[in-house]
């Protein structure tokens, strides 16, 4: 266990499991914790890797409380969405297959370092009458999603499906991200790491050079979408301080119980 990860060996796969309770906030701490798990996976060998949070939870995305503590220190905030953005970048830039195993929501954050991962695998809920939902719902809290993020689902699911989620802030059940293509498949919630090992078991019985030369060019465009120049955090920063923005947020707090 690194602080904030947990790592389970399975052969040559290897786990990197969030483990920051109670929803797997995405503050500073984790996502370095995250970064150096992903190098240290690379450096011991791993042939491929398992992102996978908590039953019911993979990520709720960033952490809004920490930020909005740092209250009017941008540079600070600017800080926390570089090492968000950090953490999506090293998973989108790794050099062996990563697989996200989706066993609960995945909003905002969640959603961004899925969509950074080869395949996602989503968990049915075990209620039908609350499903698991993913989506980038930055809008419905007064937040703009920036241009590397918008990139990371126009790529998956197509420009106008995207632009049609991204602009309302829509969180998609578990079974219409599976039909629209936003998840790649979905099984019960105890199974979703099984089927992550399965489906890396199956591309790691390819010949291994030309698979990863092939997945390298494949994904460039996932590695520069995340690129600074298309996240615009300084403009991210200056948007975090508008009234809307605030306003939105501010409820949010006050929906988690803690405004």
């Amino acid at each position: 266990m690194t602080s904030h990860v947990q790592i389970l060996d399975h052969g040559r796969i290897r786990e990197l499991r969030l483990a920051r309770p109670p929803v797997n906030a995405l503050d500073p701490a984790l996502c370095r914790a995250l970064i150096a798990a992903l190098d240290a996976a690379v450096a011991g060998d791993a042939d491929a890797v398992v992102l996978s949070g908590a039953p019911g939870i993979f990520s709720a995305g960033l952490d809004v409380p920490h930020l909005l503590s740092l209250g009017e220190d941008r540079h600070a905030l600017h800080a926390a969405w570089g090492a968000f953005f950090g953490a999506a970048r090293a998973l989108a830039a790794l050099r062996i297959p990563v697989v996200a195993a989706i066993a609960g929501h995945a909003p905002a954050g969640g959603c961004v370092l899925s969509l950074c991962c080869d395949y996602r695998v989503m968990a049915r809920s075990p209620d039908p009458a609350r499903p698991y939902a993913i989506g980038m719902n930055e809008t419905q809290v007064g937040l703009a999603v920036p241009d590397g993020a918008q990139q990371l689902m126009r790529r998956v699911i197509g420009q106008h499906p995207a632009e049609r989620l991204l602009v309302a802030g829509t969180m998609v059940p578990a079974e219409e991200a599976w039909r629209i293509g936003l998840v790649d498949e979905l099984a019960e919630g105890d199974a979703v790491v099984a089927r992550a090992l399965a489906w890396l078991e199956g591309l790691l019985r390819l010949p291994r050079a030309p698979m990863l030369q092939t997945r390298a060019l494949a994904r460039a465009d996932l590695v520069r979408a995340l690129d600074p120049e298309h996240l615009h955090l300084d403009r991210f920063v200056d948007g975090w301080y508008e009234p809307d923005t605030q306003a939105g947020l501010q409820a949010l707090m006050a929906r988690l119980g803690k405004g």
